[in-house]
Order: structure tokens, then C-alpha cells, then sequence
């Protein structure tokens, strides 16, 4: 309510407090109430706009279209030349007077009145163009548009977004207009960043790839802050084939802003495809900790990482994958064995282990290298037979094919019976075993 009080702070007194009465009991909806402070207001000041709109709602709710339009008219009148007010009017006429031919004409009379006062604005021209698309009269809406000067970013906005609506997309006459329209503007706003998404879009869905980087480019120059734009930039660069442009202006991107996702995309799926995995995982890593990701993607990536022995890599994703997804047995299981293989992290890799434990539902499920490694914690830690009840599951759940890996758990569990002098002759057959997947 302050905000509505404060917008007709040019009242004079009385009609200033009419108006403040006839809000109040608006508010507690004594509506005709209010309507009688408000036409008291209007009576003391009727030239205040604030008035006039709220009276001109009052005789329209009571079905008196004349002495609605009257009200305004009043201003017209009074103030001749008023740009605002005569905009406001024609609007006013468009919600109430639709189908009403005399409106209409009141509606045209008004915008090109403004017009007449603001030649090649886009103010009055967007509403002609409105008015004579709502009469199914595109030619004249035509005409219209080519009155438009493009002298500000809204007008060529509104010229390229009317073009596009007027024409059909293959007159080539009107795309060349368009474009020169996004041309000049650039030369005139090269620092306008919707401008300069716009027209590189429109270039690059038309194929003119030279074109949109040369728009971005020289926004970039005149602009060097906007990242996401530079970011565009460097993925044209790539999609063009100009490689090395675009990795620099993507890696330019990232030293100002480490947390740019999309360039962090961009340059993994550049690397992947290129097969440079170190600098893919890098990326793909940092796009995980910054956006997020799926358990599934988490845990693909930080298989790809053990495999490239990126141990402590694979922590510090897996701990922020922990964090997104605190449930998720595998996370659990895949950030205790990184931790215990971290030498950094080792000291607090039995807890994970645990912790992961807790975790299974369903014990069928377990990943036996979680067994693995969980026993060989176990046995560091002193805790023999607990590592011995893992291992013989890990045993007996490791597939056919992992040879390597329950060679390893055949060999931990005849070590912890030949260090504690017991079962020497199932020790030895283990072991025998162990050799023999090892082949």
C-alpha cells in the first residue's frame, strides 16, 4: 500500500487524502466505499493519471465506456503532446474496445499521434504494427516495420523478432535484412550481449559459422567480462575446426572463472573425442564437483579414474559424490576404498568401511573388492577374523573371469592362517590356487 501512496506523491493534498481513504477501504473491500473517495479525489484533481486510471475503471465496471474514454480524453486535452499518456490511452482502448470500430479508430489516432511526435521509435510503431496484424493487414505492417530505426538494441531486437513473424524464412530478401540488421547493430552495440547472442545464433543456425564467431569476437573485445558469451565463442571456434582458438578461449575462460560449466563441458567432450583422457577426466571431474551429476555418472568416472591410478582424484570426487547421494551403497564402497588407498586419507578409511557396511541391504549385492580391501584394513588394524569372515565371501562372490582379484583374496586369507600358525595344509592349497589364476 506505502508503494501505491508513494507513486501519487504528486496529489494535491485533498485529493491525496481521498485517494489514501479510497485504498484503505479497497483493501477491506468496501469497494463502494472506496469508488466514492476515489471520484471525490478525481473531482479535486482530474488530471492526476493515478486518478484517471482508477475512475476510468470505476465507469467502465458500471458500464459507462463514454465517460471512461472521457476521463482520458480529458488529459489528452489538457496536455497535448504527452506521449506516455496518449500510449496509455490506446492501450486502454485495446482491452476495453475490441470489435468497437469507433475505439479502434481512437486506438490509431493515439499511436499515431505518439508516432507523429517520435517518428521511427519503436514505441508506437510496435503498436500500429499490432493493430493492423489484428485487421489481417501484413502489408501495411510491413510498411510499418521498415519505418523502424534501428538506433537502440530494443528496436533491432524488435525488428529481427517482426521480420522473422512478417516473412517467410525462405525470402532471402528478408533474411538480408536481418542480417544487416544484427550487423549494424553490432557495429553500433557491440557491447550489447543479447544483441550479440542473438545475431551469433542467427548466423550460426544459418550456417555461417565466419559470420557468428566474427559477431562474437567483437563483443568479446568490447565486452571482455561476458564469459558465457566467450564460452560461445570457443565452441564455435571448435565447431568450426579451429581448434586451437577455441581451446584458448575456453582455457582463458576457466582462468578467470574455475566454475564455469559449460566450458568444462566443452572442453571434456573436445578431449574425449580426442582422445586425451587425462585432460577429459580433468574436466569432466570438475564439472561433476561443480554441477553435480547422477550416482551413475559419479561412479563411471571414478572406475575411469582407479584405472588410471588418479587415487586421490577419485577421493576428493567421490566425497562430493557422497554428498549428493549419501545412500548410494556403491558411492560409499568406492570412496572407502579410495580413502584407504590415499595414503593422505588412509587413517580414516575404517570408518567409510563401516559406514558402507551399514549401509547393504542386501549382502548379495556387495562388491567383493569392497570385501578385499576392507579385510586388508582389517588385518592392518589387527582385527584377523573379522577380515577373515570378508575374505572367504569376497571369495566366494569375485566372477569367473577375475582371476587377478581372488588371487588376492585367496593369498590375504592364507596369510592371516599362516601368521597366526593354523591350517597350514588349507593355506597351502589356497595359495596353490592363488598361483594357478595367476597363470
Amino acid at each position: 500500500m506505502a508503494i501505491i501512496l508513494a507513486s501519487c506523491s504528486s496529489l494535491n493534498g485533498g485529493s491525496l487524502l481521498d485517494f489514501s481513504y479510497g485504498v484503505l477501504e479497497q483493501y477491506h473491500g468496501n469497494h463502494e466505499k472506496a469508488a466514492e473517495f476515489y471520484r471525490s479525489a478525481y473531482a479535486g484533481d482530474p488530471l492526476a493519471m493515478p486518478l484517471v486510471r482508477r475512475i476510468a475503471t470505476i465507469h467502465m465496471q458500471s458500464g459507462d465506456k463514454p465517460m471512461a474514454l472521457r476521463a482520458y480524453e480529458r488529459v489528452i486535452a489538457e496536455k497535448p503532446g504527452q506521449t506516455d499518456v496518449q500510449i496509455e490511452f490506446g492501450d486502454f482502448l485495446e482491452t476495453i474496445g475490441r470489435g468497437d470500430a469507433m475505439a479502434d479508430r481512437k486506438r490509431e489516432a493515439a499511436y499515431l499521434e505518439v508516432l507523429k511526435n517520435m517518428p521511427g521509435q519503436v514505441l508506437p510503431i510496435e503498436r500500429l504494427i499490432r493493430m493492423a496484424r489484428e485487421k489481417g493487414n501484413d502489408e501495411k505492417a510491413r510498411q510499418l516495420l521498415e519505418t523502424l530505426e534501428l538506433k537502440s538494441p530494443e528496436a533491432v531486437r524488435y525488428y529481427v523478432a517482426t521480420t522473422r513473424s512478417l516473412y517467410d524464412v525462405s525470402d532471402e530478401a528478408a533474411q538480408k535484412r536481418i542480417a544487416k540488421a544484427f550487423r549494424g547493430a553490432m557495429d553500433e552495440f557491440p557491447q550489447s550481449e543479447e544483441i550479440a547472442r542473438a545475431a551469433s545464433d542467427d548466423f550460426r543456425e544459418k550456417a555461417d559459422l565466419p559470420s557468428a564467431i566474427a559477431i562474437l569476437e567483437k563483443h568479446a573485445h568490447a565486452l571482455p567480462s561476458s564469459l558465457d558469451l566467450r564460452i560461445r565463442l570457443g565452441i564455435l571456434h571448435l565447431a568450426a575446426g579451429e581448434d586451437e582458438k577455441g581451446l584458448n578461449v575456453l582455457r582463458e575462460v576457466l582462468a578467470i572463472h574455475p566454475r564455469k560449466v559449460l566450458a568444462h563441458e566443452s572442453l571434456a567432450k573436445w578431449y574425449r573425442k580426442n582422445n586425451k583422457a587425462d585432460e577429459a577426466r580433468h574436466h569432466s571431474v570438475e564439472l561433476l564437483k561443480i554441477r553435480g551429476g547422477t550416482a551413475e555418472e559419479f561412479e563411471q568416472l571414478a572406475v575411469e579414474l582407479f584405472d588410471a591410478g588418479k587415487i586421490r582424484d577419485a577421493r576428493l570426487l567421490l566425497e562430493k559424490a557422497v554428498f549428493d547421494h549419501p545412500e548410494n551403497v556403491k558411492l560409499l564402497s568406492q570412496l572407502a576404498i579410495a580413502t584407504v588407498r590415499d595414503p593422505e586419507s588412509k587413517a580414516g578409511a575404517l570408518r567409510l568401511f563401516r559406514e558402507a557396511e551399514n549401509v547393504i541391504t542386501d549382502p548379495a549385492t556387495t562388491d567383493p573388492n569392497f570385501l578385499l580391501e576392507f579385510s586388508k584394513e582389517l588385518v592392518a588394524q589387527g582385527q584377523n577374523q573379522a577380515a577373515e569372515e570378508r575374505l572367504r565371501k569376497a571369495i566366494r562372490m569375485f566372477p569367473r573371469e577375475a582371476n587377478k582379484e581372488t588371487a588376492q583374496a585367496l593369498r590375504a586369507l592364507a596369510g592371516i592362517w599362516e601368521k597366526e600358525n593354523r591350517n597350514a595344509d588349507a593355506a597351502e592349497a589356497l595359495i596353490s590356487r592363488a598361483e594357478a589364476l595367476e597363470k
